[in-house]
Parts: structure tokens; sequence; C-alpha cells
């Protein structure tokens, strides 16, 4: 793409499009449970025409525009910046301050006004359909000041509560899982799918199996259609294969099932899951062979290739159509081991 023209002229401003981003205010951090736990940061970004809407981005995704723009219009000498190039603000290191992040997204749009022509600028700040279909949980930035109110907890009533009782120790392979022991009460909150339930415990909500628990009063009607209004849960079928036997996992994580996740994130959390470092990733084609995952290409291509074959496939609504099937990275003799 061409470095955009310099603009001239007290006018400058009026020129841009009533749709280029001028403002981005962070209110507010979202804790996210996916293949891995992060950050998202919901941004109102207010264009020229005076529209305002939310998106959401990662980290990850700042220090990414953070480096395509610095390739492209950094000088090469910060001491004599020639035409179209400019000092770019420093990049905050990775946390979760809203005001050090607001603070690099005012100085990045304050930029001379031909800099948010760029087109990668601009596809950043844009709403895209994923975000304007994103549920805002807070947004306490973006509240009014209010006085502080003291509140009174009302009394749970034990009795009338739907709950379980945990009949076997159960540990939660992340964060978005409870860990249990035998004779807890649980109290639920919702049914995720078929096999998986949302609840309570020690101050502790997460969801886990229902087939390590006794039902003692079962959720409403509502609630066991998982339509209770928590956090939606999308379901991984995963297989670790070794000679001796496969061992089977379901990895419940708070992600769309149009989700395209990183290689290196799918591997971190199968080590977690299986608990071994010495792990390879693997799909299988329509023949039933196993393809090696290496890359981040690799993950597109088993996500296409079961795409294609989603219709074939009977699932529930919730589980994504593509499935791991993980391997010791030194083990060849399993590759065509049939699940």
């Amino acid at each position: 793409m061409s470095v955009p023209q310099q603009l001239r002229g007290e006018s400058d401003f009026d020129q841009l499009p009533g749709n280029i981003p001028v403002s981005a205010t962070i209110a507010d951090i979202e804790e996210k449970k996916g293949f891995i736990d992060y950050y998202s940061f919901a941004i109102e970004v207010k264009t020229k025409g005076d529209s305002k809407y939310l998106i959401y981005r990662r980290y990850r995704e700042f220090f990414n525009l953070h480096q395509i723009l610095e390739f492209k219009y950094s000088p090469e000498d910060p001491e004599k910046p020639g035409p179209n190039t400019c000092i770019l603000p420093s990049l905050p290191g990775e946390c979760v301050s809203t005001d050090k992040c607001s603070c690099h997204t005012d100085r990045l749009l304050g930029l001379p006004i031909w800099f948010q022509l760029d087109e990668d600028l601009r596809m950043f700040f844009y709403q895209t359909d994923q975000d304007s279909q994103h549920q805002p949980r807070a947004l306490r930035r973006l509240r009014p000041p209010t006085r502080k109110v003291k509140t009174v907890k009302p009394k749970m009533d034990l009795f009338s509560s739907p709950r379980a009782e945990a009949m076997f120790d159960f540990r939660g392979n992340g964060k978005a899982e409870l860990n249990l022991k035998r004779g807890e009460v649980i109290f639920l909150l919702r049914r995720v799918n078929a096999d998986w339930l949302e609840g309570t415990v020690n101050n502790q909500t997460g969801i886990f199996p229902e087939s390590f628990v006794k039902i003692i009063k079962p959720l409403p009607e509502s609630d066991s259609e998982g339509e209770g209004g928590g956090h939606t849960y999308s379901c991984l079928r995963c297989f670790f294969l070794t000679p001796s036997g496969v061992d089977t996992r379901d990895v419940c994580v708070q992600e769309d099932l149009t989700i395209e996740p990183k290689y290196k994130d799918l591997l971190s959390r199968m080590r977690n899951v299986f608990h071994k470092e010495d792990i390879a990733l693997n799909y299988r084609d329509p023949e039933g062979d196993l393809i090696r995952i290496l890359d981040d290409e690799d993950v597109l291509l088993m996500i296409k290739e079961s795409r294609r074959q989603q219709g074939k496939v009977k699932r529930p609504v919730n589980q994504f159509p593509w499935e791991l099937h993980a391997t010791l990275a030194s083990d060849f003799s399993v590759y065509n081991t049939e699940a």
C-alpha cells in the first residue's frame, strides 16, 4: 500500500471522512478464560462524524498494530524525521491498566492527520460484526459518578436452591473449571450442555462435569436449557493417544465456536490438560489419518477441513466442529491408531 499523501492547510481535519476514528477510550477490561486466559480491552471509539461504538481488542492486537506502524512510518534517525514519517507513542508493557492504554490510544489518534488515513490503523478501530454482537459486562470507565451505597447481601435459602453433592474429587483443567472434593455441596447456576453444569462452591464459580455429582435439587427448566444468563461456553473434544490407550477429555472455554485459535495457545492448553510437556498436536483427515499441526496455518487448515465435514458428523450445538489428537512429540507409533 502506498504511503498516504499529507493533507495541507487549515482544513486538514475537515477533509477527513466522517467514519475516521478521532478518539478511543478504554471503557473496561474483561478477563477471558479461553484456550489461554487473557484480558480483552473494551474500547469506546468516537468518529469524526460523532458516532460512537464499542470494539474489543487483546494486548496482542495492540502489539501487532504497533509493529506494523513502526515498520511503515518510524524514521531511520529519530533526530531527523523525514516526510511521511513520525515518532510513534511507546506501547505500554502488557498490563491491565486502563489509564496507560487509554493514554496510548489518545496519542496514536493525535498523530498527523495523514497518519489517521492509514488502512491498518482504521481497520484496528473498525467495529467488526463480532464486536457489535459482543455484550459488554461492566464498562466501569464509562459509568457516571455515583454515591457509595451500602448494600445488604440477601440471605440465601440453602434448602430451596438448586444444588448437587460431589460424589468424587474433581480437579479442574483451568480457571473456568471448579475443583471439587467428595461431599461438598455445589449450588447450581445453569446447565452448560448435556454433560456439564455451572455452579458455585467455596466462593468460587465455574463449570464441572455432571457425572461427578449427585443432583439434590435440579435446576428450573429454563436454566436447564442453558438460558441462565451466565458465560457462554464452547467445548472441545480432545484425545491423548498412547500405545497403551486413549485419554479423552472435553475442554470448555469462553470462546465462540467460530474462533480460529493460535497454535501456541492450543499447545499450551493441551500441555495443561494432559500434564505433559513433550506433546504434539494432530487432527484426523477424512481418511482417518493423523495430520501433524506445526503452526497457525495448520490450525486454519484443520478448521477449514472440519467445516467441510460438519454436516456428516453429529455433535452437540456448543461443541467445536474440530477435534484435537495429542501425542507425545517423540512417539510416531500411534499415528494411524484409530481413536
